[in-house]
């Protein structure tokens, strides 16, 4: 299996603007991820939390939070791209984010990313927007895709 792309600097960064780089690594959204994704955000509807009634729903079971799906990407981004000789990187926000099909329980799930911008910040920092889309194993939609901005100080 590939490794994750390594980026050592800005200008490393900018070289891969519009390039497509490639999930790594699947892992997998059980149960108990999804209830304590539930139990930290006070999210308990049924779709995610009760298998019994979720069997009977139109998913056939339960499924991830959309809002879980999306925060595992400081999860699944390094596992296609790391960034290092930083001295700092947060995340600055989303623009866009879309929950196009559902994660039932169970489900493995990796992400791809596409560096669409690096710009300088004000701050001496560098801003990177990348789509990420998390893809499900076996899945012909992606699960959710997002314009994801970051800002990293070397």
């Amino acid at each position: 299996m590939a490794e994750p792309r390594i980026f050592k600097s800005a200008e490393e960064l900018r070289t891969a603007i519009g390039e497509q780089l490639d999930g790594t690594e699947w892992l997998e959204v059980d149960q108990k991820r999804i209830d304590l994704f539930a139990e930290a955000t006070g999210d308990h509807q049924w779709i995610h939390v009760d298998a019994e009634k979720a069997a009977a729903g139109p998913f056939g079971t339960t499924i991830a939070h959309g809002y879980l799906t999306l925060s595992l990407l400081p999860t699944l981004v390094p596992m296609v791209m790391r960034i290092e000789n930083v001295k700092m990187g947060v995340n600055y926000g989303t623009n866009k984010v879309r929950f196009v099909s559902p994660v039932p329980v169970g489900s493995r799930v990796r992400a791809s990313v596409v560096v669409k911008e690096v710009a300088d910040t004000s701050d001496g920092g560098v801003q990177l927007t990348s789509q990420v889309t998390v893809v499900r194993e076996g899945a012909d939609k992606p699960a959710c895709v997002a314009e994801a901005v970051s800002r990293f100080y070397f």
